[in-house]
């Protein structure tokens, strides 16, 4: 250990030292008696300076530890890394990941079909009843306002699935996995659905030609023209999509990677507090804003 590292030691120490002695000294004022609005200011004062001691001194002792310097470096791939399972057979870990992570969502439904649902009553509903019933009802109400109550029959279980699985996803990240949401093979295939979707949806309702009437607009003579036009609109929506999503969730990652990067060892805490917003907020936001676009492309089909 070099004399730089026991100085920071040294300096981390006292800085723990002092503000433990100034938080128990603020604790012990307290007597029984409630604390001023000035005495708990002071009180939080000293504990986040306990704080930051100690996680001052935690970051010194892994740096020298670990021999972790700081850097700052990107390394970044649009497409997941490839793993030969066998025969010279190769699959992106990006889609192992995806199919893990969908089995355990698979298994942990088919618990709650079993051990929850099944234990439903309408007379003495439970709390776990009460929020899943919000849930669905919320997430029908949602998708009938956009598409409407006959769309939103076939709609809604899709799209709840769709943010399950985006969710797992999301989870997968605090493992320490790539989510598959960042990588684009993934986010296309999640567009192209969507695409598929809106052009069932718009057929179902208007049939094949009364779905190339609405692509070529109102003026007859002009469809020739518009219909080509609109239907390279639609293929741009699953691009559109995708990028949207990739870009937003590879963002995510490469910031908590360049928090990694940047502290070094003293990195110790403050990822996992970032990674309550870039793994768990965030994706919620994304899984709102893909299903709100892709609902809305989808009625846009329809009308």
């Amino acid at each position: 250990m070099d004399v730089q590292t026991v100085i920071k030691l040294a300096a981390g120490a006292i800085i723990f030292a002092v503000c433990l002695v100034g938080y128990l000294h603020a604790v012990r004022k307290n007597d029984g008696h409630e604390l001023t609005k000035k005495q708990k200011r002071v009180k939080k004062l000293w504990f986040m300076g306990l704080i930051i001691g100690a996680w001052f001194v935690v970051g010194v002792f892994i740096t020298w530890f670990s021999q972790k310097k700081f850097h700052f470096a990107i390394d970044f791939e649009m497409f997941s890394e490839r793993v030969e399972l066998f025969g010279g057979f190769t699959v992106a870990k990006t889609t192992i990941i995806a199919a893990v992570s969908s089995a355990v969502i698979i298994a942990v439904l088919v618990l709650f079909r079993v051990f929850a649902i099944s234990k439903f009553s309408a007379g003495r509903p439970t709390s776990v009843q009460n929020a899943s019933e919000a849930i669905v009802e919320f997430l029908d109400k949602y998708v009938a306002g956009v598409v409407g109550e006959k769309a939103a029959k076939g709609l809604s279980p899709y799209m709840l699935s769709v943010a399950l699985f985006m969710i797992g996803c999301a989870f997968s990240e605090l493992f320490g996995l790539r989510a598959p949401t960042s990588d684009l093979t993934c986010t296309l295939a999640l567009g192209f659905m969507t695409f598929f979707l809106l052009n069932i949806y718009g057929i179902k309702k208007h049939g094949v030609l009364g779905r190339l009437k609405s692509m070529g607009g109102a003026v007859p003579a002009m469809r020739p023209i518009m219909i080509p036009l609109k239907a390279v609109s639609d293929f741009a929506v699953p691009v559109s999509l995708a990028c949207r999503l990739f870009g937003n969730m590879i963002g995510g990652m490469m910031v908590m990677d360049l928090l990694k990067g940047v502290l070094g060892g003293y990195a110790s805490g403050l990822p996992a507090v970032a990674g309550l917003y870039f793994n768990l907020f965030h994706p919620m936001i994304q899984i709102y804003i893909f299903i709100t676009l892709s609902l809305t492309f989808i009625n846009e089909a329809m009308e």
